[in-house]
């Protein structure tokens, strides 16, 4: 029904026979969806994952990530640009050695690693070999420091023809204008333009630039496919409804369009997670409609009090509501959840409190996160450009946590002023090893409990403690 009220006699470069679409054919696909029918959608995948290479493969069980031994899995890190490509911004800082060292040292696990459509697809239909190199390089680099790698096709304000991120410039709606206005700011300038919204509604609105857009997936996923360091695919950046009503985008078009991509990929890769996210409208609810595929997990961003009102001021109300929120949505899918953004600038009096009080959350709901973002020239990084580390940043960020434990863990908590992690792990037998991330800065640990004992010395470069358990039952008690 689209594809007819959509046709046009313009037509363009865009995978195969299409058209632009006409004003009015915006409007009447937008009254068309209200009515279409609303049954769950469901994507078969088998995997078919070879030996694990660095680490080991995870998958998605039961509403958690687990890895192929069993155990549930909590990915905490960082977001890092090193990647991307912004518009005509200078190059982003590199992901150094050193750089993935100190993450490992501190405790860290994963590196949400933003990439460009537009610098894998710089000409229609040419994928560049060396862009894909890069991006293997800086996977391997990490996998050496234990880190897992999300994948995420970065997308802002459609495309670096804009000044944003994703699309390629070659590929827009023609004749509609990128108006430049000096009453706003470069950011507005970008969410207002026309032309940048012509497009959005276009690749929405049109399987056929969707097309390219999996088509350039597919290079990515062949490049990974047997890889376990690469933790899974984060499929589409912060999505949001212009010009379709929110609940209709999210039902009719959104959910659709992961599942045609997810069955795509899948043809060439059902080895990895599938990371799905909901649509960026402020910090309204996304509608959701079932979507049944393996390994599925589902990925908001958690900016209440950051960037989204009400500010912080101590209550951690707002966000523990954002965050039940993001699960409850998870659930309804059925996926796990993983927040693939959340952040605040360091430079702000409450950012330490705020930080805080986010990890003292996915503590209490077992939750993993990547932090916007390791290297940030605006501040919002631990670190600032070529400059060193912000030590005292990266203290309020990496606190000690379970990583990876057998059966079932609860009670995960930590107390910085006693310097104490507890949680309890409930296991099917009494055989079982247990991961804790445990930072460097933190000290030496040593486990106040007798069902679970250290395997061998703690190593701080290492950024990790493995513990034995010797009951089904263990009340882990770890002290600094």
């Amino acid at each position: 029904m689209l594809h007819r009220l959509l046709r046009s006699p313009r037509r363009q470069r865009a995978g195969g026979a299409s058209s632009l679409p006409s004003f009015l054919g915006l409007v009447l696909a937008v009254a068309a969806v209200v009515y279409l029918p609303l049954p769950a959608l469901t994507v078969r995948v088998d995997p078919e994952r070879p030996a694990a290479t660095s680490l080991p493969w995870l998958s998605a069980r039961q509403g958690q990530i687990v890895d192929s031994e069993g155990r549930t899995v909590l990915l905490r890190g960082f977001n890092d640009d090193a990647l991307l490509q912004i518009g005509g911004a200078p190059t982003p800082p590199p992901l150094t050695e050193a750089d993935a060292a100190l993450m490992q040292a501190e405790g860290f696990d994963v590196v949400r690693l933003p990439i460009s459509w537009s610098l894998l697809e710089p000409a229609p239909g040419r994928f560049s070999r060396s862009y894909l190199h890069q991006i293997a390089a800086l996977v391997a680099r990490c996998a050496r420091h234990h880190l897992y790698v999300v994948l995420d096709m970065h997308t802002e304000d459609f495309g670096v023809g804009f000044g944003g991120s994703g699309a390629p410039a070659w590929l827009s709606v023609p004749g509609v204008p990128d108006l430049h206005l000096p009453f706003l700011g470069s950011d507005w300038q970008r969410h207002t333009s026309p032309a940048v919204n012509a497009a959005l509604a276009y690749f929405w609105l049109y399987p056929n630039w969707q097309r390219l857009y999996w088509q350039a997936w597919d290079k990515v996923a062949v490049e990974f496919r047997g890889d376990s360091a690469v933790a899974g695919y984060d499929l589409y950046n912060e999505p949001h409804p212009f010009p379709v009503p929110p609940a209709i985008f999210e039902t009719q078009v959104l959910w659709p369009f992961y599942a045609t991509g997810i069955q795509d990929l899948a043809r060439v890769d059902p080895n990895h997670l599938f990371i799905v996210e909901g649509d960026l409208f402020g910090d309204l609810p996304t509608a959701i409609r079932p979507l049944a595929a393996r390994d599925l997990v589902y990925s908001t961003h958690l900016y209440s009090g950051s960037i989204l009102a009400p500010t912080f001021e101590g209550n951690r109300g707002p966000l523990q509501a954002e965050l039940e929120e993001g699960l409850q949505e998870a659930r309804q899918l059925p996926a796990a959840y993983w927040a693939g953004e959340l952040g605040i600038d360091r430079g702000r009096p409450i950012a330490a409190a705020w930080a805080r009080a986010e990890i003292s959350l996915s503590n209490q709901f077992l939750t993993g996160w990547a932090w916007w973002q390791w290297n940030d020239p605006a501040g919002w990084g631990v670190k600032q450009g070529q400059g060193p580390a912000d030590t005292a940043w990266l203290d309020v960020l990496a606190q000690p946590f379970v990583r990876a434990a057998p059966g079932t863990l609860s009670g995960l908590r930590y107390q910085p002023e006693t310097e104490t992690l507890t949680a309890t792990v409930q296991n099917q037998g009494p055989e079982g090893l247990v991961l804790v991330s445990w930072p460097a800065s933190a000290g030496a640990p040593k486990s106040l409990s007798s069902c679970a004992m250290p395997t061998s010395s703690y190593v701080p470069v290492s950024g990790e403690l493995a513990l034995k358990l010797s009951t089904p039952r263990c009340e882990i008690k770890i002290q600094g």
